[in-house]
């Protein structure tokens, strides 16, 4: 088990975070107090849960929604702002396991999850610095080909790419270290904190009641669920499980059966000073986010004040690396020479979940409780499928559900004590091949 340090250790990397310099919270959400009664009670106040407590309320059911920190405070609310067609994992895991018609819905319905992020951002009047563009780059003739196949496999699936190479590059991306880039413009970027903030509104506003400061320790399960925090209880018809790989920390006993397929992975994040808009223009052209194709890769993108937000590195254990606002500077340099002196204002991390094939993993726990989890880095706009699609399985509609619960998923070899040295070795494998 992970214990109590991850959470500590989460709590430690967000003490500098650009986001939350770059926002207002409002007022705390009282915490869960006594006996309440609701139709569905969700667990996990991220993107996941918000997103699935608004579409549940929508459909006119009763929601609470219990947060064990505050709204937005994990990774929905420090992540890279990306938001991105398609899946970590690639086609390959819907098409081995669902067949061509299955893998071809899963598909459209993570451009879906791309499209609802633009409506939900209109219809509920979100201000989070929406933009539109992504560059997917190579930094090897290798990872070249790689993006090649990437790009004729986006092209095959209805998402118009701009191809470049060698010295064309340079008109996607002004940095010596790639040599090959495309750039596709259903994907992009915004600011990940104010788009949870403006989701809580909006369930709010719905008639969702949010319990900030309210970790479920134990959920009993049966004809109806009772979700018991320190000081309440939540007894509902259904519930929603959304709080990924910071759920067991809280509550080890709240669903002990889907915890090992996921793995907590840290990656962090660097914001600079603000920088002069026409070199964003010059090294950046088209404002759009951008992310290579190494298995530990690089992702970065400007704010819309003009700072280079840059985030890579990964860790496998609750430890903070070494030298992290140093190391990741170099890593920003080694990108954008022009960047290597320019001051480094925040510096943050977080959490992650991810599954042994990086594809998405929502299911059922007997016939009244649901969970998502594995979003494996692009839970931006997935998240907020998985939210619509799970209101729609407690509805009755669990067609479209049911498309991902047909995945099978494994948990992560060697168990509580050897998992995360095995991954981190296989890990330091991927390294090595990313250099050649």
């Amino acid at each position: 088990m992970w214990g109590r340090s991850l959470a500590d250790s989460d709590t430690q990397l967000n003490q500098s975070s650009y986001y939350e310099a770059s926002v207002q919270r409002p007022a705390p959400c009282a915490p869960l107090e006594g006996d309440v009664r609701a139709d569905v009670v969700v667990v996990g106040g991220g993107y996941a849960g918000l997103s699935a407590a608004l579409e549940l309320a929508q459909r006119g059911m009763s929601v609470v929604l219990l947060e064990a920190e505050r709204v937005g405070s994990g990774a929905s609310g420090r992540n890279g702002g990306q938001t991105i067609v398609g899946y970590a994992s690639g086609q390959a895991p819907f098409e081995q396991q669902l067949g061509a018609a299955d893998a071809r819905r899963a598909w459209d319905m993570s451009v879906e999850a791309v499209d609802l992020v633009d409506q939900r951002i209109a219809e509920h009047r979100i201000d989070c610095d929406r933009a539109q563009g992504y560059v997917y780059v190579a930094d090897s003739p290798r990872k070249a080909r790689a993006l090649a196949t990437e790009a004729a496999d986006l092209q095959r699936l209805g998402i118009a790419c701009e191809w470049t190479q060698g010295e064309e590059t340079r008109r996607l991306i002004d940095s010596p270290r790639y040599v090959a880039a495309f750039r596709e413009n259903r994907s992009g970027h915004l600011h990940p904190l104010k788009y949870a903030l403006g989701l809580a509104r909006a369930a709010q506003a719905a008639g969702v009641r949010i319990h900030e400061h309210s970790a479920v320790t134990a959920l009993q399960r049966g004809p109806q669920l009772v979700a018991s925090t320190a000081r309440g209880r939540v007894t509902a018809d259904f519930g929603v499980l959304a709080g990924n790989c910071m759920l067991p920390e809280y509550g080890p006993a709240v669903a002990p059966e889907i915890a090992p397929r996921i793995m907590p992975v840290g990656t962090y994040i660097v914001a600079t000073e603000p920088l002069d808009p026409a070199l964003c223009a010059r090294l950046i052209p088209g404002n759009a986010a951008v992310c290579d194709n190494n298995f530990v890769l690089d992702y970065f993108r400007f704010s819309t004040d003009h700072r280079m937000l840059f985030g890579g590195r990964v860790s496998y254990t609750a430890k903070t690396p070494a030298n992290l606002k140093q190391a990741m500077a170099q890593r920003m340099a080694q990108v954008f020479p022009a960047l290597k002196e320019v001051a480094v204002d925040y510096v943050w991390g977080g959490f992650v979940d991810i599954s042994m094939n990086r594809a998405p993993d929502f299911g059922r726990l007997g016939d009244r409780l649901y969970y998502l989890q594995g979003f494996s880095g692009h839970g931006l706009a997935l998240t907020g499928l998985a939210g619509r699609l799970v209101a729609e399985a407690v509805a009755g509609q669990a067609g479209r559900f049911d498309v991902f619960a047909g995945l099978q998923h494994r948990a992560f070899p060697g168990g509580a004590l050897l998992r995360t040295p095995s991954l981190a070795l296989g890990m330091l494998w991927h390294r090595l091949m990313d250099r050649l």
